[in-house]
């Protein structure tokens, strides 16, 4: 018997979650429909933008993500801490990215003049929008709603996109998460995508190995239809590596990014008979694939949150 959603997410146990949500159509509506021969090959760019998107307004940072043809998995950290260090008026500029909102909150975001009455039920709304910004749920139905709406317009049909409420499944260890993490980046290489993780597009691990300078601007790109969206702010980078230390609480993964490299790669190159494909023995190590000596790939993997910093444009002469 299914348990409610409440009774799967519990924060005192374990703040890191594996996410599924499939389509339910049985054709590959986020890549190749092999019975058309029609592309929707595009529609994987929503969906990762979406996520980077909403990580950057929740408070929910992304571990791991792979955009399947017809599926995608997430590796998502709650930290409600985040929410509980907002403002007001942050929590509200955040939600209201999101949604239009009351009136009240309308007007108040406007800097128009508010009675006592209206500022005390525009703190009500907050303390609500807060709540909504830390759960996993309010961040699935952003994420998965406006998909299916997107995907539905393009198809000039109605119905169901996806199969059901996303599957949550609780990762009580760091074996359990780094286990999940492996699983979901090789994920392309399993099912013949791609023949290395580094090659394999919309997944993490691609993302953390070559960063994009302009992720910022595909997120806006890819919400410019939306008439709500007044995303302006900073893409929240990945969760980081920080490697393993007892003498503090880790907010970030607790293993070193060469360690997870280099098992990411050693269990790629392992054989599974229920799977199409696998890393090639022949291949060098990851490493030496991507032209990095480690003292160099430590370099870039210790400033990987500064290489989201937007570059600047010159100015004209």
């Amino acid at each position: 018997m299914t348990r409610p959603r409440s009774q799967q997410i519990s924060l005192t146990d374990t703040p890191y979650y594996h996410i599924i949500s499939r389509c339910v159509r049985r054709t590959f509506l986020c890549g190749q429909d092999q019975a058309t021969g029609r592309s929707f090959e595009h529609r994987r760019q929503w969906i990762e933008d979406r996520i980077r998107l909403l990580a950057s307004l929740f408070a929910v940072d992304i571990a791991a993500y792979a955009v399947m043809s017809n599926h995608y998995h997430l590796v998502i950290k709650l930290d409600p801490t985040q929410a509980e260090s907002w403002s007001d008026d942050e929590v509200l500029r955040r939600w209201s990215c999101l949604f239009k909102g009351p009136l009240l909150v309308q007007r108040y975001l406007a800097g128009d003049p508010q009675e006592s009455y209206a500022l005390n039920q525009v703190g009500e709304f907050a303390r609500c929008y807060r709540q909504r910004l830390a759960s996993l749920s309010w961040f699935m139905k952003c994420l998965n709603e406006p998909i299916a709406r997107q995907a539905n317009q393009e198809d000039g049909c109605t119905g169901h996109f996806w199969e059901a409420r996303f599957k949550s499944q609780a990762l009580r260890t760091e074996a359990a998460l780094l286990s999940c993490m492996a699983y979901v980046d090789l994920n392309p290489v399993r099912a013949g995508m791609a023949a290395t993780p580094e090659a394999s597009e919309h997944t993490s691990i691609r993302e953390r190995i070559t960063p994009r300078f302009d992720l910022a601007q595909a997120v806006r790109e890819q919400m410019r239809m939306e008439a709500l969206m007044r995303f302006d702010g900073p893409v929240k980078p990945l969760l980081p590596f920080e490697g393993a230390c007892a003498e503090r609480e880790q907010p970030g993964i607790p293993f070193g990014f060469e360690d997870y490299l280099a098992l990411v790669d050693y269990t790629g190159r392992a054989i599974d008979p229920r799977k199409k494909g696998a890393i090639a023995n022949t291949l060098p190590p990851i490493l030496e694939r991507l032209g990095l000596t480690p003292d160099q790939w430590l370099a870039q993997s210790t400033q990987f949150e500064a290489l989201y910093r937007p570059r600047r444009r010159r100015s004209a002469a």
